[in-house]
């Protein structure tokens, strides 16, 4: 009660507040600055999906300068349920595109993992062995699997896009 209290002593005096920070002769060129980053933050889709390209496997790859960063898609770790454990690769391990390079384990299921692309493990996400349910909380970002080098780039190509992967989850249904 007393939060709504305070929010209607503060919405009352609102209104008197906005005509004076309105008034153009008030408003700095900081003021204008950070109402055009406001709003360009705000947005409906996620900015990391639009660089990332997907398999039919369901793993996804995010290339930056010649490595790859691999992971699993959201829509394989919700299949998957709770992740206790990742089986991954040793450095060093090299993959051909759509090569099986390890597997996770869920509390439903077990599920193989594939190489998007061509080329060898450069890093392996060393946080998954303590903490393997970093791939349910985060799959886009700290639940990545492995990084890699890349052999072929042109077989990015091959890959789907997030708007083609969707309409093929789509298609799943």
């Amino acid at each position: 009660m007393a939060m709504c209290a305070v929010l209607r002593c503060v919405s009352a005096n609102f209104s008197a507040v906005v005509p004076r920070l309105t008034r153009p002769e008030r408003l700095s060129s900081c003021h204008f600055l950070w109402q055009a980053n406001v709003a360009r933050t705000l947005s409906t889709t996620c900015h990391l999906s639009e660089a990332l390209k997907f398999t039919d496997k369901h793993e996804w790859v995010r290339v930056e300068g010649g490595t790859g960063t691999v992971g699993i898609s959201k829509f394989a770790q919700e299949a998957l349920g709770d992740v206790v454990y990742c089986g991954l690769p040793e450095i060093g391990t090299k993959l051909e595109q759509m090569e099986e390079f390890g597997a996770l384990e869920s509390v439903k299921a077990a599920s193989e993992l594939y190489s998007p692309l061509t080329g060898e493990v450069t890093e392996i996400n060393t946080e998954l062995a303590e903490n393997p349910g970093l791939v349910n909380s985060s799959c886009y970002e700290a639940g990545w699997l492995i990084k890699m080098t890349i052999d072929n780039p042109k077989e990015l190509d091959a890959l789907m896009d997030e708007a083609a992967y969707e309409k093929f989850i789509k298609s799943l249904e």
